[in-house]
């Protein structure tokens, strides 16, 4: 479900909204776009960046390790005849280990921005900024370590 929100900039604002000082404008957010979709969407990375951080994400989810809260909803499962042959418990694992196979590839001082801005869906300025990092070096810094994840998914 798409929630879209309507927000007012100002140009004293953490985002500049430009025009005359103090000028006010509203824009559209999509509050369920994450941080990386909104890059691939406005042309910041291309598709096979875009798809090996869907993939990181995809194994983050996969193995539960995002926080939980003390009750559990997961759907309940019917048995198939389809799929991997796994247990659940099974692909957690494998996720999991999948997972930290790719932060391994993308390597020391690279997995940290992928981690925030990919699996948690902080947004590229916040993750600089608690890095500890010059404004605006997050997209370089994240664009290789999706370079090294995607190598790691084999995606061409």
């Amino acid at each position: 479900m798409r929630k879209l929100v309507e927000r007012e900039l100002t140009s004293e604002g953490p985002v500049r909204a430009g025009g005359a000082k103090g000028k006010r404008r509203s824009v559209t957010v999509n509050l369920g776009e994450s941080p990386i979709a909104w890059l691939h969407a406005r042309g910041h990375i291309d598709n096979r960046l875009f798809d090996a951080g869907e993939a990181l994400r995809g194994d983050y989810e996969r193995a539960r390790l995002s926080p939980n809260i003390t009750m559990r909803w997961d759907v309940v499962r019917v048995k198939s005849t389809g799929g991997t042959g796994l247990t659940g418990s099974e692909q957690q694992l494998a996720a999991k280990q999948r997972f930290d196979g790719a932060l391994a590839s993308a390597g020391k001082g690279l997995e940290d921005v992928l981690w925030r801005v990919v699996c948690a869906g902080e947004g590229l300025p916040e993750a600089e900024k608690q890095l500890g990092w010059p404004a605006r070096s997050g997209k370089l810094v994240l664009k290789l370590a999706l370079d090294r994840v995607a190598d790691f998914y084999r995606i061409t």
